[in-house]
């Protein structure tokens, strides 16, 4: 694992302890050599991770749409900084230079790009981890709307499995490094088989 996506939230929450969440994970990737791939903004939970990053010498790669860059929201201090046409271009791109995917405390977007790569893994079209970095129990009632969903036969157990949470930067990236592939491979060979 060279690289991890990160997704989070525009805006940096009402609680200060996103905003120390988020440096955390900033100050963790750069001291593990690993670099961030995000979305490329300087605000709220994205540009306060960015920063970490680099303030502690890591590589913070952006890639942000050009729409938004016209809003001046794009971080002109980063490693790379990439400007997309679009957010399909940015999603495909961020999910192309990763080797994993972490969802920090976010809205509709960080959901929607969460659920996005969840989705891609389940159906077999990456094998990288997916994890919840759960700051404060921020994810814990989703967590438990995905567990009714298994109870409810929406769901497997064994893709709701793949989906791997922690409460801290450390543990999330620990999952993540030693997340094993087998159980996405194993599920591909079944599914060929039908």
């Amino acid at each position: 694992m060279k690289s991890v996506c990160i997704y989070c939230g525009s805006s940096p929450g009402n609680r200060p302890e996103y905003a120390a969440a988020a440096r955390a994970m900033g100050k963790t990737l750069a001291e593990r050599g690993l670099a961030l791939v995000y979305g490329g903004g300087k605000v709220g939970l994205m540009g306060t991770v960015a920063d970490a990053v680099l303030a502690n010498g890591g590589t913070a790669i952006g890639i942000i749409p050009e729409a938004l860059m016209q809003k001046e929201v794009g971080h002109r201090g980063l490693t790379e900084l990439h400007v997309v046409r679009n957010m399909h271009e940015r999603k495909q791109m961020m999910a192309d230079r990763a080797d994993a995917f972490i969802a920090m405390p976010g809205g509709v977007g960080t959901f929607e790009e969460l659920f996005e790569t969840f989705t891609w893994l389940q159906l077999g079209y990456h094998a990288k981890p997916v994890g919840l970095l759960n700051a404060e129990g921020f994810y814990d009632s989703m967590l438990g709307f995905m567990q009714h969903a298994v109870d409810e036969g929406f769901l497997k157990q064994v893709h709701n499995d793949l989906l791997h949470v922690a409460p801290t930067p450390e543990g999330i990236l620990d999952k993540l490094a030693n997340a094993p592939r087998l159980l996405v491979d194993k599920w591909q060979e079944k599914r060929e088989q039908t």
